[in-house]
C-alpha cells in the first residue's frame, strides 16, 4: 500500500471551514487506497499571537518555556484535525512530536532532528487511521518539549516522509506551487511544473518563501519527492525532485534578497589564513556571511569584501574590526543599501553566455553591479537597493520567465528509482548520528581550468555585460566568476576558463582593457579549483569557514571563492593541487556518509 504524507500549514488551517477542507484531501487520499499521515502547522495567527503573549509578561522569556509554550498552537490542530476526520466516519489518531518519538537535540528554539522513532506511527497506520502529526516540534534526551523553528512543519513532514519511505510529500500552502520568482514581488511570475532540489535549495537561501531549505536537505538526503500543492484548489502544483524539466534551459528560477549590507576590508596580507582570521570572529557570532570576494593580490595585500544580513551589520562590523587592526588592513566601504539578484538553473552548468545575458538585461537598465558571484547554478549580483526590483524583473524577462516556459511539460518522477542510493541504509545511518546532520558528498579537484584577472576597470553600468558578451561571442565556457569594487570606484574582475581557451580568453580580455582602459590583465594558466560538495552547508554555519581553515593549516593561499547552499569553491595555485585536494579530504573525512 502507498504512503502519502501530507502537509499543512497555518493559512491552510485558520479556522474551522479550511480544517475540514484539509480533512476532505486527506480522507480522499485515503479512500485511493494510500496510508495518510497529515503534519499540521498551528492555525492562523496562533503562534504570533502566542509570541505577543509571551513577550507581554516577560521581554526576555526563557527559550525552553517559549517551546513549551509554541509547541501548544499545533496541539491545538492536531486535536480538530483528527476530530474533523472522525465526524466524517474515519478513524484518526492525534499525536505530538514525543508521542511519535522525534528526538531532537537540546538548542530550544531551533532544534536540530537526530531520530525519529516509526513503531507507533505504523502502528496506528496499518489499524486504518489517519495520522495527524504536530509539525514544529520534538522532544530532547531530558524529554523537554523542543520546536524546530523557521519552517519546523516542512521539515517535520520530509523528515517522516524519509523515515516512513512515503512514495511522495505533499505541502500543501497557500500558494499553487514553486514560481519563477515571488509573485508578491513580480504579478508576471509563472509556476514551475518541476524543480530540481539543487535549484530550490538556491531559491530557498535566496528568500524563495515556499519552502525553508533545511526540508529541501531532507528531500535531497532521502530522496524524497515533494509535491508542492494548494490548499485551496486541486492544481497539480510543483514538484521537487532529483532534477528539474528546465535542464535544456539556462534558467529556471530568479530571486531577490533585499536586505544586504556590504562590508570591504581593504589592503590585508596576501598569505594563507587572512580569509579565515577575517571570517572567523563574524561567524562565531553566528552571523550568516553570503557573498565572500578576494581580489587578486596587489603588493602581497589583497581587498576582501563580503556581505551579511542587513540587521547584523553592525554587530559583523564590532566583530571583525580587532582582527582589521591585528592585519593592518583598514575597513573600507559599509554599504547596507544594497541586495541581491539571483538567476537558478541547472542549464547554465553546460551553456556559454548565461552571465553575458544576465549582465546586459541589468545593463540595458542602467545598473551597476558591486559584487559578483557565481557557482554551477547559480549566478549573483549586488545591485543597489533603490534597483533592485527593476533589477530582478530585467532577468526574469531576459530568460523568458514571463512567458510559462517552465509549465509546459508534465511530471517526470519515477519514486522506485532512487537516484543511484540505498535510501533504508541512508536512514539508518543517519538516524544513528543525527538527521540533519552536515553531509559532505565529496571533495573535488579540477585541474582542467586557467584564471584571467582584469584589474581596476571604470565601474559603470555594463562594463561586466561588455566583457562576457565578447567572451560569450568566442563561444568560451566560463565558470567562476567575481568582482568587487574599491573605494576610488573601480572594479577587479576575475573568471575561471577550461585551459585550452586561456589563450583566446586572454586575448578577449586585453581588447577589453584597451577600450575601457583598464590598469592590467593577468592569465595564471596553471590552477586548481577545490570543491566541497555536500548537505546543510548553509544552515550548518561553518564549511566555508573550515575550508579556509584547513587550507590554511596546510599553508595553502585561497585566491578566489564562490559559495552556494551545496558547494563551496576556492582557487588555488596549481602546483598546491595535491597537497591542497588531501587536505581538505583529511579535514572532511569526519563527515563524509
Amino acid at each position: 500500500m502507498s504512503l502519502v504524507v501530507q502537509k499543512f500549514g497555518g493559512t491552510s488551517l485558520a479556522d474551522s471551514e479550511k480544517i475540514i477542507s484539509a480533512a476532505r484531501k486527506a480522507i480522499r487520499a485515503s479512500q485511493q487506497g494510500n496510508q495518510v499521515v497529515m503534519v499540521v502547522s498551528a492555525m492562523g495567527k496562533n503562534t504570533d499571537m502566542l509570541e505577543k503573549l509571551a513577550f507581554e509578561v516577560n521581554p526576555d522569556p526563557p527559550a525552553r518555556e517559549m517551546d513549551m509554550l509554541l509547541s501548544t498552537g499545533e496541539q491545538v490542530s492536531v486535536a480538530l484535525m483528527a476530530m474533523a476526520i472522525s465526524s466524517m466516519g474515519f478513524s484518526a489518531t492525534s499525536l505530538t512530536g514525543g508521542q511519535i518519538g522525534i528526538k531532537t537535540d537540546s538548542s530550544h528554539t531551533k532544534a536540530r532532528i537526530q531520530h525519529i522513532a516509526t513503531d507507533r506511527i505504523k502502528r496506528l497506520l496499518d489499524s486504518g487511521n489517519i495520522v495527524i502529526a504536530a509539525g514544529f516540534q520534538g522532544i530532547d534526551e531530558e524529554l523537554n518539549i523542543t520546536t524546530l523553528g523557521r519552517g519546523g512543519s516542512d521539515t517535520t513532514a520530509v523528515a517522516l516522509a524519509a523515515v516512513l519511505q512515503a512514495d511522495t510529500c505533499e505541502i500543501y500552502t497557500d500558494v499553487d506551487g514553486v514560481y519563477t520568482t515571488d509573485p508578491r514581488i513580480l504579478p508576471e511570475a509563472r509556476l514551475t511544473r518541476q524543480v530540481s532540489y539543487n535549484e530550490m535549495l538556491e531559491l530557498a537561501s535566496l528568500g524563495a518563501g515556499v519552502l525553508h531549505s533545511r526540508s529541501i536537505e531532507f528531500g535531497k538526503k532521502f530522496n524524497v519527492a515533494i509535491h508542492v500543492r494548494s490548499s485551496m484548489s486541486d492544481s497539480e502544483g510543483s514538484l521537487i525532485v532529483d532534477h528539474g524539466h528546465a535542464e535544456s534551459l539556462p534558467v529556471s528560477g530568479a530571486a531577490l534578497t533585499k536586505d544586504e549590507a556590504r562590508i570591504s576590508i581593504l589592503d590585508v596580507p596576501d598569505v594563507p589564513g587572512t580569509i579565515h582570521q577575517i571570517l572567523e570572529p563574524i561567524c562565531n557570532q553566528k552571523i550568516t556571511i553570503d557573498m565572500i570576494v578576494q581580489n587578486i593580490a596587489d603588493d602581497d595585500t589583497t581587498d576582501i569584501a563580503f556581505t551579511v544580513p542587513g540587521n547584523e551589520l553592525d554587530q559583523a562590523i564590532t566583530a571583525v574590526k580587532p582582527v582589521i587592526k591585528q592585519l593592518s588592513g583598514k575597513l573600507g566601504t559599509v554599504d547596507d543599501q544594497v541586495s541581491k539578484v539571483s538567476v537558478v538553473g541547472l542549464g547554465m552548468a553546460s551553456m556559454t553566455g548565461v552571465a553575458s545575458r544576465m549582465f546586459k538585461a541589468l545593463a540595458d537598465k542602467q545598473v551597476n553591479l558591486q559584487m559578483i558571484t557565481t557557482s554551477e547554478i547559480k549566478i549573483s549580483a549586488l545591485v543597489p537597493s533603490s534597483q533592485a526590483i527593476m533589477a530582478l524583473r530585467a532577468v526574469h524577462n531576459e530568460f523568458q520567465l514571463d512567458q510559462g516556459i517552465a509549465t509546459t511539460q508534465g511530471f517526470n518522477f519515477d519514486p522506485d528509482k532512487k537516484a543511484g542510493i540505498d535510501a533504508q541504509e541512508v536512514v539508518d545511518r543517519l538516524q544513528l548520528i543525527g538527521m540533519e546532520s552536515m553531509t559532505i558528498d565529496d571533495v573535488i579537484l579540477d585541474e582542467a581550468q586557467s584564471r584571467i584577472t582584469i584589474t581596476r576597470i571604470p565601474n559603470q553600468a555594463g562594463a561586466a555585460a561588455a566583457l562576457f558578451d565578447k567572451v560569450a561571442e568566442k563561444d568560451i565556457f566560463v565558470d567562476m566568476i567575481v568582482q568587487s569594487y574599491s573605494q576610488d570606484r573601480y572594479a577587479d574582475i576575475s573568471f575561471t576558463v577550461p585551459r585550452h581557451q586561456v589563450q583566446i580568453a586572454s586575448e578577449v580580455a586585453n581588447e577589453f582593457k584597451k577600450h575601457l582602459d583598464c590598469q592590467s590583465v593577468e592569465s595564471q594558466e596553471e590552477i586548481a579549483k577545490l570543491t566541497v560538495a555536500g548537505i546543510g552547508l548553509q544552515s550548518h554555519t561553518g564549511v566555508a569557514l573550515g575550508t579556509f581553515e584547513a587550507l590554511r593549516n596546510c599553508g595553502i593561499n585561497v585566491e578566489m571563492i564562490n559559495t552556494s547552499e551545496v558547494r563551496v569553491n576556492v582557487v588555488i595555485n596549481g602546483k598546491q593541487a595535491a597537497p591542497g585536494l588531501e587536505c581538505l579530504q583529511n579535514y572532511f573525512k569526519n563527515f563524509n556518509w
